[in-house]
């Protein structure tokens, strides 16, 4: 397969697990990402602007708020995955310039073989861990929004789940810039409670957006967490709510101490 015929699959030698590639059998021009059999990602070549998981989903929803409509971002996401999130900022705001981080070289090789981005798309791909790679970019690079999508459950990097590390992606950010950090967790949120609290160590504002249910600790699922420079806007609050996907919920300030530490 290379663009779009038929199904590909790649052995990945970093996690030792097999990588494929196959068409949406419900929606056109989409593909499907799967790493050791559990689906990753989904890519919409036709409509790279509409986003089918809904976690991705709500990450869009914050980029929008980074910046006016259609104007152009810098962005650099840490975990590439298939590559949605890029493709979503590279049709909704044109010319933005980002970076894309991932630390498995036969995954994104792979993806860009097998879904190759748009011509004209600015994105710079950068092999390595997410934190080695954020200290080694040039020091006067700022970004309006940084993106880490990596944790995948309870068990994540210790040296990327800190405070220290939210630090350094901060000193990264634009006065106005946004970091956004999907937190995939089990229904206890022990990584969402240690994840906020290590935020709110360095972030001036700090938001929760999930699926309303997720908040009830119940079952496994994600949560998204937003930080700003200065404090949390509070219109972002009613503007993520409506925007969905419903029923959603935003959590902030002393709403959100119940899950912080």
């Amino acid at each position: 397969m290379s663009g779009r015929s038929g199904s590909a699959s790649r052995f990945l030698r970093t996690t030792g697990q097999h990588a494929t590639i196959e068409p949406d059998a419900f929606t056109d021009g989409s593909y499907v990402l799967s790493i050791g059999g559990a689906e990753q990602s989904h890519v919409n070549l036709d409509r790279p602007e509409e986003i089918f998981y809904e976690y991705l989903r709500r990450i869009g929803h914050l980029v929008d708020l980074a910046a006016p409509p259609g104007e152009p971002i810098r962005a650099l996401h840490l975990g590439a995955g298939a590559l949605t999130l890029a493709r979503y900022i590279r049709a909704t705001r044109p010319g933005s310039p980002q970076y894309a981080v991932e630390l498995e070289r036969e995954l994104l090789d792979f993806v860009l073989k097998n879904l190759p981005m748009p011509q004209g798309t600015d994105l710079t791909t950068i092999i390595g861990d997410a934190r080695e790679a954020l200290g080694a970019l040039d020091p006067r690079l700022t970004f309006d929004v940084v993106i880490l999508d990596i944790f995948s459950g309870p068990e994540a990097p210790a040296h990327i789940a800190a405070t220290g590390f939210y630090r350094e992606a901060r000193e990264r950010l634009g006065p106005d810039g946004l970091l956004i950090v999907n937190v995939g967790d089990e229904p206890a949120l022990t990584l969402v409670r240690s994840q906020v609290a290590a935020m709110r160590e360095a972030m001036a504002g700090v938001a929760a957006f999930a699926e309303a249910g997720m908040f009830q600790a119940r079952y496994p699922g994600n949560i998204i967490l937003a930080g700003t420079r200065g404090p949390w806007p509070e219109s972002w609050t009613a503007e993520l709510t409506a925007r969905g996907p419903h029923p959603a919920r935003v959590l902030t300030g002393v709403d959100l101490d119940p899950y912080s530490g």
